[in-house]
């Protein structure tokens, strides 16, 4: 039995707890048809060299920024800790999506299995669950950061930044299992066909025949507090940031302070940005491909843009990459 088996088998397992909520008429299909984008054949082609282009730029960004925060004893600190951890996040965020659709794409088919569509949305959630609170994390580093300069060191020590990346993996996975258990307890009978690139959890759960009430709920609620919290934490650091900011007497010396936070600041208003407009187009239109559309800024575009955003703003990452490609600083 392979480890995708034991995944599943645990999933099933966990999902017998809440049974009791199936409908006795239960209807269980094989396989999902992932609808994508155009389906006009002469465009697949460039579907697919574009996609690929964009993984590949997105694995090799986000493993040189790892591999520069790990070579170098000077990036061994609290911030370059925590992106590091949101690279791996990132190359793992998009891993769980593009190549699926790669793969479909050249074997011009459109199916996903059931199995696999609820792997897929489980590892989604998973990872999109903590780049969201990684960037809210970073959020507050930069703010002990530029606010409590004098105790920066003491207090984001090794323990308490390993603890926070920990806090966030326990309560990322914990909400996916959520999710996902939820999935299974639905019927699905003939209308398979979702209107997106992968197993997103709203479009799976529009296509249940039974009732989904319970699980709206807790996806609903599930948004507010997962989303809504970090949100409002980020807003909040930055607010207290602008402040201290605001203080400082020299132009230089605030030019040097804000420089410290920009590349962050710049990935955060990219991550919500784009997960807004998501949101908003999908309520706004009921286009089929809409929404696949609209999904590929933070679903694709935004892993990728990250280590460009925090290498060209930083000099340190440039150092250590210009280092590591044996060029001249």
């Amino acid at each position: 039995m392979h480890d995708y088996d034991y995944v599943m088998l645990f999933l099933s397992y966990f999902s017998s707890s809440i049974a009791y909520m199936e409908p006795k008429n239960d209807t269980r299909i094989s396989e999902f048809l992932l609808l994508g984008f155009s389906e006009e054949p002469e465009l697949q082609p460039f579907f697919f060299g574009f996609f690929l282009c964009m993984y590949l730029v997105t694995i090799l960004g986000n493993l040189l920024i790892i591999l520069a925060v790990s070579s170098d004893s000077h990036l061994h600190t609290p911030m370059y800790f925590f992106l590091a951890n949101l690279s791996f996040v990132e190359i793992c965020f998009i891993s769980t999506t593009v190549p699926k659709m790669l793969m479909n794409i050249h074997a011009k088919k459109k199916v996903i299995t059931y199995k696999s569509c609820i792997m897929q949305m489980y590892f989604f959630l998973l990872f999109v669950g903590l780049d969201n609170f990684l960037l809210t994390v970073m959020a507050y580093d930069r703010f002990m950061a530029i606010c409590n300069p004098l105790h920066y060191m003491v207090i984001m020590n090794p323990g308490l930044c390993g603890l926070l990346v920990l806090v966030s993996w326990v309560v990322s996975v914990l909400h996916s299992l959520l999710q996902t258990l939820m999935v299974l307890r639905l019927s699905f009978c003939t209308e398979v066909e979702i209107p997106h690139f992968f197993c997103e959890l709203n479009q799976v759960i529009q296509l249940a025949c039974s009732d989904t009430f319970l699980n709206n709920m807790v996806m609903y609620l599930a948004t507010v507090l997962l989303a809504g919290g970090p949100l409002a934490g980020v807003l909040y650091s930055y607010s207290k940031i602008v402040s201290s900011i605001r203080k400082i007497q020299s132009a230089k010396g605030k030019y040097k302070a804000f420089s410290t936070c920009a590349s962050h600041l710049s990935v955060v208003s990219l991550f919500y940005c784009t997960g807004l407009g998501v949101y908003l187009s999908s309520a706004a239109t009921q286009s089929s491909h809409s929404s696949a559309e609209a999904s590929v800024m933070y679903t694709v575009v935004t892993p990728m843009l990250n280590p460009f955003i925090y290498s060209l703003r930083n000099r340190d990452i440039k150092r250590v990459l210009n280092v590591f490609f044996r060029r001249k600083p």
